[in-house]
């Protein structure tokens, strides 16, 4: 059978792993897809650089368009990022009824509707399994694996370099900012790391989640997204003398009312698996009603991690390029017809309406009647209190301190409601700092 033929647009980190990973492994692919698969064409700007890479192996062109006009290429595979150019030459190789493979999470989280609808008219597959969490298969869990289940919530540590940053601040007692420098130097960090460290890379990876999970459309505009950059050392130290540890989590919930997507730090106990991440690796929960709780962990960046995940999407490709496209799996698991009527009667809560417990830290005035005016106003709005810890006043500011910190843990209740009493409390002339306040996961 006729070798499926490729073309690579970019062959930076990626894609340059996607071209040796294909080659060094071609015979056993070729047995697993039924037929081989071929990199003919690589665009990319920097076209010595993509020589120096694919040698004599693959022609080699500067205009990404020259790919998609061969009417000999099946595939293309979009490894350029960003929303611009990239979302052109995918809707065009769509258009000129070639499959796509993409490792841009940004692009699908924002323009996904727009594309899935496009290759859906044209009878073609667009595959994204290494734009959330690398070399995970978490997307072709949620598609196939797990297709018998109704799936209660997923949550994930989908951000290598949060993840990072979080498990040196906590090994090292380190603040935030000094860490970050780090991390930078190190790697795991960019220069500007503006889309880790707020957030904004795990919710485009748990929009894409979300859609999958319950067959909604991608909504990343109604995502929350709250970032790690507030974090304190304190708060670390604090987390585990309670018997959790903080990570940043991207969640996705079914919930009676519609569906919670949300990304923020959380505390996690410390005798849940997923709370034992370190480094800058992912790890992602999937809670389904027939098979429960199911952890799916390993490296969530990197050249070969992720290039095992565009191979394998380009073996799906192989085994189904001629198969009738109504029976093929549709990208966000579920037929494309459905998708309308779930997001009506499903859809995004505004994080206010989201249900969950807290951590909150209060820097107050070292006097009697202050933790009673706090949990008074705490059981005023209803909201219920699980553990309070005290620290010692010259452990928070040395000897002969006037302040000290006060960790409450809650029990469940509305997003809106701590809003409000926090409000109150903040107001106090007894609160001397701006509060802090960290959602909590028990993920049971």
């Amino acid at each position: 059978m006729k070798p499926i033929q490729v073309g690579l647009l970019g062959i930076g980190t990626v894609g340059s792993g996607t071209f040796n990973v294909l080659e060094r492994n071609q015979d056993e692919i070729r047995r697993r897809a039924g037929r081989g698969i071929e990199i003919a064409m690589v665009a990319d700007l920097d076209t010595a650089r993509a020589r120096s890479v694919v040698g004599d192996k693959a022609k080699v062109v500067g205009d990404a368009r020259e790919i998609i006009a061969n009417p000999d290429i099946d595939v293309v595979v979009e490894l350029i990022g960003g929303y611009g150019i990239a979302k052109a030459l995918v809707l065009e190789a769509i258009a000129a009824g070639k499959h796509v493979v993409t490792a841009n999470k940004a692009l699908l989280a924002v323009h996904g509707t727009e594309i899935f609808k496009a290759a859906a008219e044209k009878g073609v597959i667009v595959a994204f399994e290494a734009a959330v969490a690398g070399g995970i298969p978490i997307i072709k869990a949620l598609r196939e694996g797990l297709t018998a289940n109704e799936i209660q919530w997923v949550a994930g540590i989908i951000n290598g370099t949060t993840n990072f940053i979080l498990s040196e601040m906590r090994d090292k007692g380190l603040d935030f900012d000094v860490v970050l420098k780090e991390a930078q130097r190190l790697g795991y960090a960019e220069a500007d790391p503006t889309f880790d460290i707020e957030g904004v890379d795990a919710a485009h990876k748990a929009t894409l989640i979300s859609a999958i999970a319950f067959g909604i459309p991608v909504q990343f505009d109604k995502a929350y997204v709250e970032g790690i950059t507030k974090l304190s050392a304190a708060d670390i130290r604090y987390a585990e003398q309670l018997g959790y540890r903080i990570k940043l989590l991207g969640i996705t919930k079914r919930a009676d009312k519609g569906i919670e997507l949300r990304v923020h730090p959380s505390l996690v106990p410390a005798k849940r698996l997923i709370a034992n991440v370190e480094g800058a690796m992912n790890a992602v929960v999937v809670h389904g009603d027939a098979v429960g709780a199911t952890l799916y962990y390993g490296k969530g960046a990197g050249s070969e991690p992720t290039a095992s995940a565009v191979i394998a999407d380009l073996v799906d490709i192989a085994r189904l390029h001629d198969a009738d496209p109504a029976h093929r799996v549709p990208p966000l698991a579920f037929q494309s017809h459905t998708l309308g009527a779930a997001g009506k009667d499903l859809p995004v809560l505004p994080m206010g309406e989201v249900v969950t417990s807290y951590y909150v830290r209060i820097r107050v005035s070292d006097e009697a009647g202050v933790l009673a005016k706090i949990t008074g106003l705490l059981a005023e709005a209803g909201i219920s209190i699980d553990a309070v810890l005290q620290r010692e006043a010259d452990e928070v500011g040395g000897e002969g301190s006037t302040q000290t910190d006060l960790i409450i843990l809650t029990h469940d209740t509305r997003e809106g409601n701590m809003d409000a009493v926090l409000a109150q409390i903040q107001g106090l002339p007894t609160v001397l700092a701006p509060i802090t306040r960290i959602r909590k996961e028990e993920l049971n």
